[in-house]
C-alpha cells in the first residue's frame, strides 16, 4: 500500500511538472541561454529551492548552458517520463554545478560535483527518473545527502 502510495506521489509530481512546460515555446539550441522555465518549489531537509523545470527534450538539452550564473537558492530540475540510468555534461555550462540524481519517489540516489570544462560526463549509478543541479556546493552547504526526501511545495 505505501510503495503505491509512494509510485503516486512521483507520479502526480511528474504530471505536474510536465503541465508546467506544456504550454511553452520550444527555443532553439544556440550561442545563448534557453528562456527562464516554470518553476517548483522544492524541499530538502527543511530548505527551500526554486527550481525550473526541464521536461521537453529540448529544454533538458539546453540545461543551464550559458547561463553566467544562478540566484541562490534556485537550480533546475530535469524531468523523465521514467526511472533510466542518466547522463550529463557540462557542454557550454559556464558555471560549477552540483547534481542530484533522484527516484520516481523522490529520493535523493546520489549526488556529483560537476567542474567547468568541455568532455566531462556524469552518470548515475542507480536508475533516476529526476536530475537536480545548483550551484555546486549547494548540497553540502545545506546538509543534503543520498537518501534525502524532496518534497514539492
Amino acid at each position: 500500500m505505501q510503495r503505491t502510495t509512494v509510485a503516486l506521489s512521483g507520479f502526480i509530481f511528474l504530471m505536474g511538472c510536465l503541465l508546467f512546460v506544456a504550454l511553452q515555446p520550444i527555443v532553439f539550441a544556440g550561442e545563448s541561454p534557453q528562456p527562464r522555465l516554470p518553476t517548483v518549489q522544492l524541499e530538502i531537509n527543511g530548505k527551500i529551492l526554486t527550481a525550473e523545470v526541464a521536461a521537453s527534450a529540448q529544454q533538458r538539452y539546453m540545461g543551464l548552458s550559458f547561463r553566467p550564473s544562478l540566484a541562490k537558492d534556485e537550480g533546475m530540475l530535469f524531468v523523465y517520463s521514467e526511472e533510466q540510468m542518466l547522463r550529463f555534461t557540462m557542454r557550454n555550462t559556464l558555471i560549477p554545478l552540483s547534481i542530484a540524481f533522484i527516484s520516481e519517489d523522490l529520493v535523493v540516489n546520489e549526488i556529483h560535483l560537476m567542474n567547468v570544462g568541455p568532455d566531462q560526463y556524469f552518470s548515475s549509478e542507480k536508475k533516476s527518473q529526476f536530475a537536480l543541479e545548483v550551484e555546486q556546493g549547494w548540497f553540502a552547504a545545506n546538509n543534503i545527502s543520498a537518501g534525502d526526501k524532496i518534497i514539492r511545495r
